[in-house]
């Protein structure tokens, strides 16, 4: 029931078929499809219910004002900061965890299926999953062969990098038994700041010149954030 002064639906939870029409986001998608709906009528047929006196789409239109209508700045929240938003509990929060962990490995998945490496955007694809929204440095080595198929994806390392932190030996040690002739290296970088260090250009150096002796090409080094990159091919630091 609608409240006539407040325009507030009454009563608390209402799931979807409780809504009036024009509250409808799924019934809006099955006449019109996902392009007529906006964000925040997505985020609301993930929620299914409301909270108290608030419609799911009035929820969900607090979630992404919360996240300055950023799909980005929501899928980066954790289940924590989405407990704190107002209709927001457990089971909400986790829904939404869920949804973008799935968007992701979606996306991640797409690469791994093909079994090839071509761009630097490919590697973001199939490496920002893994490690881009950590709160610590993952050091990661992708092997191709050379018609730039997928041969394998380790982790070497964690922590601050340098070539103490991470062991060249095993590195190449993997490439040869996978037959690899090209690597890739990924790392995270928590702060968000995209920029190389100065242990992440000498660690590498210090790994081409390495794979270097042994006829294996580095092609590429990127350092991921949550919602950007860099790349040392890109701005011709790997030659």
């Amino acid at each position: 029931m609608i409240n006539t002064q407040t325009g507030d639906i009454q009563g608390s939870n209402l799931t979807i078929p409780d809504w009036a029409v024009q509250d409808r986001p799924r019934e809006k998608y099955l006449s019109l499809g996902f392009s007529s709906l906006s964000d925040a009528e997505l985020v609301a047929i993930l929620l299914r219910s409301g909270a108290k006196n608030r419609s799911a789409v009035d929820v969900a239109r607090n979630v992404m004002s919360v996240c300055h209508n950023s799909l980005n700045k929501l899928s980066e929240m954790s289940h924590d900061q989405l407990l704190k938003i107002k209709g927001i509990g457990k089971v909400k929060a986790i829904t939404l965890l869920v949804a973008f962990e799935l968007g992701k490995r979606c996306r991640a998945s797409v690469v791994e299926q093909k079994r090839k490496i071509k761009t630097s955007s490919d590697l973001v694809n199939l490496m920002q999953t893994k490690n881009a929204s950590l709160g610590y440095e993952e050091f990661w080595v992708i092997f191709v062969n050379q018609g730039s198929f997928l041969l394998g994806i380790e982790n070497f390392g964690k922590g601050g990098l340098t070539s103490t932190s991470v062991d060249l030996r095993l590195i190449l040690q993997k490439a040869l038994t996978l037959k690899a002739t090209g690597l890739f290296l990924c790392h995270n970088h928590p702060s968000g700041d995209i920029r190389p260090s100065k242990n992440d250009i000498a660690l590498t150096v210090q790994i081409k010149e390495a794979a270097t002796l042994l006829s294996i090409h580095l092609l590429d080094h990127i350092v991921i954030c949550r919602e950007d990159y860099f790349s040392f091919a890109e701005n011709e630091m790997i030659s």
